[in-house]
């Protein structure tokens, strides 16, 4: 550059929009998880900004309210997904009796394979795929159940470095899935299930909001 040449303006560097620190969280329950779950749905606000995805041991019946039954207490919009459907912010996705939930990058998918941990949908299915997709971007509750359904999947949650919440089993409904998870694998938080919406709200949306 010559001398006395005037120096252009260096244009600041362009800022990428921050993303949420958690991106998915996935829900397990069986035994008393039906109330357990309209008490957590209906304390999270109608802007919370990650998916919600739910596997709630059910009868395989061709007409279930339980959609209804969650939906009528929630802000966020619940529905039962489609095979190969994307995942959106903000939506609850309920894991249709019957099939399988799992999780794939951006994805959920359905599968009529057989019951695995005695169950289908299985609860160990829905967290152990959602581990492989998100790791560090998910987060995981276990929730009331009288089952060993979802401890398998927690110990996988936790390996890929995702986030673990347990309902305390002094609290639960029924204490036995609580107790399993707990005794397999390091579980970051175990709460009453008075909590787990609060801690949710707390990490997701100030996470999102940073």
């Amino acid at each position: 550059m010559e001398a006395g040449a005037a120096r252009k303006p260096l244009r600041p560097a362009a800022r990428r929009a921050p993303r949420a620190a958690y991106d998915l969280v996935v829900i397990g329950a069986s035994l008393g998880g039906v109330a357990a779950l309209r008490h957590l749905l209906a304390e999270l606000p109608a802007d919370f900004p990650a998916a919600l995805a739910i596997v709630q041991h059910r009868r395989p019946d061709t007409e279930s309210p339980l959609p209804n039954l969650l939906g009528a207490v929630s802000a966020l919009p619940v529905r039962e997904p489609r095979d190969r459907e994307r995942i959106e912010p903000g939506v609850v996705y309920l894991g249709p009796a019957g099939y399988h939930l799992l999780v794939e990058p951006g994805w959920l998918a359905l599968s009529v394979e057989g019951p695995v941990s005695w169950a289908r949908p299985s609860i160990d299915v829905l967290f152990e795929s959602a581990a492989d997709a998100y790791r560090r971007r998910l987060v995981a509750v276990l929730l009331t159940g009288s089952s060993e359904d979802g401890a398998a999947g927690m110990e996988a949650v936790t390996r890929r470095g995702g986030l673990t919440i347990v309902e305390d089993p002094g609290s639960a409904h029924s204490p036995v899935s609580p107790a399993a998870a707990i005794a397999r694998t390091t579980v970051r938080h175990v709460l009453p299930l008075a909590g787990i919406a609060g801690l949710l709200r707390g990490m997701v949306q100030a996470a999102a909001a940073e």
